[in-house]
């Protein structure tokens, strides 16, 4: 599995903000069948989460992969992981080679279509430590990732995230930001997304 950068790596100019595109990490072909196994293969589940005092289920399935006793909480959630499959690790792999990050743990998110998302939130859960390392890669349909500054309103960005592409989030990106992928009336295809993490 080689990754090959078809094009520049693209670096955003934010203020309180570290973050990095990759748009080819993957080329079409070795993405292609990644999303294939990871649609396949993935143990996915839903899980209830609270709104206004409200039980919904989670507008996406999850999965989570990772080393041996470094579970993961989010909006009450808290979720053991599985042991590392060969393609993850592999994956994992090539995604330490260019962020210079070990990762513990992979989240991974199935957006069966436009209606699933994830609301505005921040990867800033104390067991990910001060100036978190985020490193989020994207597989099958392209959707938009919205980020917006915590206190200067009018700072706000879009990204389309692509299939095979790399999303790079470091430095105070985490206690500054807060990010999202709306929901969207239009039609859309599925998407994976794995979002590689440091437990402490």
């Amino acid at each position: 599995m080689n990754s090959l950068f078809h094009s520049e790596p693209i670096v955003f100019d934010l203020p309180d903000a570290t973050i990095t595109y990759f748009p080819n990490f993957f080329d079409k072909i070795e993405a292609d069948i990644i999303f294939d196994k990871l649609t396949n293969e993935t143990p996915w589940q839903q899980d209830e989460i609270k709104v206004f005092g409200k039980t919904h289920p989670q507008p996406r399935l999850t999965a989570l992969f990772g080393n041996e006793g470094k579970s993961y909480s989010y909006s009450n959630i808290k979720m053991q992981p599985h042991y590392w499959t060969l393609l993850l690790q592999k994956i994992k792999s090539q995604v330490e080679s260019v962020t210079d990050t070990n990762f513990t743990t992979v989240l991974l998110n199935q957006y069966r279509d436009g209606k699933d998302s994830n609301g505005w939130h921040a990867d800033n859960e104390k067991e990910l430590g001060m100036n978190p390392v985020i490193a989020s890669l994207s597989f099958g349909a392209a959707r938009i990732f919205q980020l917006k500054h915590n206190t200067d309103k009018t700072l706000k960005q879009s990204i389309i995230l692509e299939h095979g592409s790399l999303l790079v989030m470091k430095g105070t990106t985490q206690h500054c930001w807060k990010h999202q992928i709306p929901k969207t009336a239009k039609p859309v295809g599925e998407r994976i997304n794995l979002t590689f993490r440091v437990i402490q």
